[in-house]
């Protein structure tokens, strides 16, 4: 995952710029957050493909972190906490966490659990897409392997950029995606610039898909980002796939 990016969630400076460093280093992008209130701050309102977790957080305990997240996203948690006691560990990955990593770690240990769990996502994500041949939402239609959209069976002619904005949102049915996330995900290398650039291929997207539906598919999130709306099946759809 080339574009994996990482939460460090960490209030000891210096364990947090070692393991922003290390993440640097070895090509992951990556946040951090010094204590609960920016971390929960930055949770709600980017995205994540993992999160690193310090349970020792001075204004809030890092379980209650992970109970708040788990209330809204799935992305995996890897604590490292000085709590060695397995009572703690037990707690955590009950609450949500994905694995444990007791401080002091050798940061080489670290890096290859961050692998393991980026290679898990991998995998998961492309059994999904082996799996999933087609998406369907109200008159829209992806065929995912002949990468054809159809909006009331009539194919619509998309621009690869279009497309690859098509199908993150359709992935992401119901959830918001904030403007980085997905400059993150369809540009390589993007910049700030890439934002106006962002908003015209998504006028040109919606523009083509309303024209063969009076659905509104894509929703604007002022100022955050976008979101595809989960339409409701008519009585009539519901009957044909009964």
């Amino acid at each position: 995952m080339n574009n994996a990016k990482i939460l460090v969630i960490e209030d000891e400076s210096a364990i947090r710029n070692l393991i922003s460093t290390a993440l640097q280093t070895n090509g992951y992008k990556n946040d951090v957050a010094p204590n609960g209130s920016t971390a929960l701050l930055s949770l709600s309102t980017q995205q994540y493909d993992l999160v690193l977790l310090d349970l020792g957080l001075p204004d809030t305990d890092g379980i209650e972190i992970i109970k708040k997240y788990r209330t809204f996203s799935t992305t995996p948690i890897i604590v490292i906490s000085a709590r060695s006691n397995d009572n703690d560990k037990i707690i955590a990955l009950d609450e949500g966490a994905d694995d444990y990593l007791t401080k002091p770690f050798n940061v080489e240990e670290l890096l290859a659990r961050v692998r393991s769990t980026i290679r898990r996502i991998q995998y998961s994500e492309t059994k999904k897409t082996e799996e999933v041949r087609y998406f369907i939402n109200g008159q829209l239609k992806i065929d995912y392997v002949s990468q054809t959209v159809y909006v009331s069976d009539e194919e619509i002619h998309l621009m690869p950029i279009e497309y690859s904005l098509l199908c993150l949102l359709a992935k992401n049915v119901g959830r918001v995606l904030t403007h980085r996330y997905i400059l993150d995900k369809v540009w390589v290398n993007s910049i700030e610039s890439d934002l106006s650039s962002l908003r015209v291929y998504l006028t040109s997207l919606r523009k083509k898909i309303e024209k063969k539906s009076n659905e509104k598919y894509i929703q604007t999130h002022i100022g955050v980002g976008y979101k595809m709306v989960l339409i409701k099946p008519t009585d009539a759809e519901v009957k044909n796939h009964e």
